[in-house]
């Protein structure tokens, strides 16, 4: 049966604090987990008016400390702000804290503007040095040596443990795809983020191209997609609104909190028009058995066994919602009394 994750990125909503779009992650963390969802990520961003989490190795502490069994990850980590050494550090940490529960989803992105990046860290790597700091990560996080010629030959990221985090590369491009498949590591394709495009010569690259690891014997590929859940068609619709017309406001450069949906309609251009159609057209959206058709389509087309869902709406109670009627229709927690009793 078609598993199914969550991706929260902590939004902010008009008229709310931002420290309460933290503190509703980690309500929602909980709720996910009494629902059945296999993970629970939490992504990176930095200087943006919309997303507040900008630290998930702090959040997934903090997730990890309220939660028992479902797994947690970063969606990612920005690898190029950091030393490999340090992120290694941190997620052996979360592994102690989560035995077996960590994903570690790398991106070479930098989550941000670039002189936002360059205050991050004035020293941040290139892009093309992303391949080896992904290496030089999994070789610290398994625990195995360096190689003699390496600088960091005799030097661990501690502490170690019989268990260690699950490193994922996510994508929206080719590049994310081939570069997992020559590594051997599970693969993550950000359908949310290029609205279905690209996904399945993405895909496709990262099956043929697969090289076996002694960690990952077989290819492991998820897709990330944006989906909204109502008791009626009408009502999801409606809440649907937020995320168009910020959408629509962030394609002319405006970026800020997430409206409520009866603030949310604007005028839009001819040009805008075409847009908000095809956007429409290609959403996720409607009543629970609509959303869950169309989430065993996209499974059963690119072969896949698990979908991670990201919903935004104004008000966390939707939110939850949402989520909740997408696990009652897949079964969730049936799936998950299940896994635990193999």
């Amino acid at each position: 049966m078609l598993k199914l994750s969550v991706l929260d990125q902590s939004v902010a909503s008009f008229g709310q604090s931002q420290d309460l779009a933290v503190q509703n992650t980690l309500e929602l963390a909980n709720f996910c987990e009494d629902l059945g969802y296999h993970r629970f990520w939490v992504s990176e961003h930095h200087s943006h008016p919309s997303i507040m989490g900008t630290a998930p190795e702090v959040l997934m502490a903090a997730i990890a400390a309220r939660t028992k069994h479902i797994r947690i990850g970063s969606a990612g980590i920005m690898l190029p702000h950091y030393a490999s050494l340090k992120v290694a550090e941190q997620f052996r940490v979360l592994n102690a804290l989560a035995p077996g529960r960590i994903d570690l989803g790398l991106g070479r992105a930098p989550g941000s503007d670039g002189r936002t990046a360059n205050l991050l860290n004035p020293n941040n790597f290139s892009a093309e040095q992303f391949p080896q700091q992904v290496m030089e990560l999994r070789t610290w996080v398994s625990g195995k040596p360096m190689s003699s010629d390496h600088p960091g030959l005799g030097v661990s990221a501690f502490p170690q443990s019989d268990s260690k985090p699950t490193l994922w590369i996510l994508g929206s491009s080719d590049y994310g795809a081939r570069l997992a498949a020559f590594l051997g590591i599970p693969y993550a394709f950000a359908h949310f983020i290029t609205d279905g495009q690209g996904v399945e010569q993405a895909l496709e690259l990262y099956f043929q191209n697969y090289k076996p690891s002694s960690e990952h014997p077989e290819p492991q590929a998820i897709l990330c997609v944006w989906a909204l859940t109502a008791d009626c068609e009408k009502e999801a619709w409606h809440q649907f609104e937020s995320r168009v017309r910020w959408r629509m406001d962030r394609n002319r450069g405006c970026i800020g909190p997430l409206l409520p949906p009866q603030n949310a309609l604007r005028e839009y251009t001819p040009d805008e028009l075409i847009v908000l159609d095809q956007f429409r057209n290609n959403s996720l959206v409607g009543n629970s058995k609509q959303v869950s058709e169309k989430l065993n389509r996209l499974a059963e087309r690119f072969q896949i066994d698990e979908i991670v869902i990201i919903t935004w709406t104004h008000e966390f109670e939707i939110q939850r919602r949402s989520y909740e009627l997408l696990a009652n229709s897949f079964d969730l927690s049936v799936m998950s009394d299940q896994s635990f009793e193999a």
